[in-house]
Formats: structure tokens, C-alpha cells, sequence
């Protein structure tokens, strides 16, 4: 098993989040010894959507506006339809991820998580997977859409659903053992 015992990631999440989409990376990321922050938009408890009815809740560790770039390794996105909606509407939230960018280190965003990375500007001229009825959306922001499990351009890893959370996780755990990633232009 990978190690990354010395690393903290963030995952950006609001109530809607798709339950697996939230659970397995963080159940991934800690197992491989990451420190794994819940970070949201007010503080308390947001709750997941599991398949077609609400799924699990689960405890924020910090709210968005009160976290640095500097602090994480790494910057995770689940997907679901509400959780991104949520995010890509919030200005803090946009602004962090836009600032996360520029730091260069990995970001990943499965299934409907790229319109976040839409909002903050960050898909033009980028390779990129998304759930399949977002391909119009990122193809419209300008990014090269294709349909593979798991894509990576310069740390951007992107996931297509659920059944892929597998690989999604192993390439975020192999990402953030790179480290930055320096020819990663700044938007």
C-alpha cells in the first residue's frame, strides 16, 4: 500500500455530496495515512445522496473560510448533482479551488465535480473525464472530454461515477506522492 502518512487533504463537500463518492476516496486516503479534512460551506453536519434517497451524514472538520491553500496536500471534489451545484454557486468556494490551482498541487473532481472546476476556470485547454451527461458542459468550457475511468492533465484528475472510485483514489494517492506539479501554468 501507498504511503502518505505525512500528507492532509481536503475534501470540499456540501450537503448533497454522493455518499460513495465522498466515503471511499476519504476511506482510501486515510488508509494509505493521510490526515483527511471534511471542508464545507457552515459548520455542523452535511448529509449525502445515496443513489435515489438521502444518504449518511457526516461531521464538517472545517468551513471554507477558514482554510488556506497552504495547509492541504491535495484537494478533493465529490460529485452527485446538488454537492457541486452548491459549491460552483458559492464565491468562497470557487475562489479557494481557483487559489488551490495555482499552487499546483493535485486537484480531483469525480462525476458532476468538474462544473466546480468550470466555475473557477480551470477547464480550457484541459483533457478531462465528467459523468456523461456533463461532457456538453465540459466540452463548452473548452476542455478535450473523453470517456475513460480516470484522466489526469498536470495534477487535474478527473473520475466519471461512482464505479470508477477505485482508480479515482489510486491516482489521487499516486498524485499527491508526486507532489506539485510545476508545469502546471497558472491560470
Amino acid at each position: 500500500m501507498s504511503d502518505i502518512s505525512d500528507k492532509r487533504i481536503m475534501i470540499l463537500a456540501a450537503t448533497g455530496f454522493e455518499q460513495s463518492e465522498l466515503m471511499v476516496p476519504k476511506q482510501k486516503l486515510e488508509e494509505a495515512g493521510a490526515t483527511v479534512d471534511i471542508v464545507s460551506l457552515k459548520v455542523g453536519e452535511i448529509r449525502g445522496w445515496k443513489k435515489d434517497d438521502w444518504g449518511d451524514s457526516i461531521e464538517v472538520d472545517r468551513t471554507i473560510d477558514a482554510v488556506t491553500p497552504d495547509e492541504y496536500d491535495a484537494l478533493v471534489i465529490p460529485g452527485g448533482q446538488i454537492n457541486p451545484d452548491l459549491l460552483r454557486a458559492d464565491k468562497d468556494a470557487v475562489a479557494f479551488v481557483r487559489d488551490f490551482y495555482q499552487t499546483k498541487k493535485p486537484i480531483a473532481a469525480v462525476c458532476h465535480a468538474p462544473w466546480v472546476l468550470i466555475e473557477a476556470g480551470l477547464a480550457k485547454g484541459r483533457r478531462m473525464t465528467s459523468y456523461h451527461s456533463m461532457a456538453t458542459d465540459v466540452k463548452n468550457a473548452g476542455a478535450d472530454w473523453v470517456d475513460k475511468e480516470v484522466v489526469v492533465d498536470e495534477g487535474v484528475i478527473t473520475s466519471r461515477n461512482p464505479g470508477d472510485l477505485d482508480a479515482f483514489s489510486a491516482k489521487i494517492i499516486e498524485e499527491v506522492q508526486e507532489g506539485r506539479h510545476e508545469q502546471r501554468k497558472v491560470a
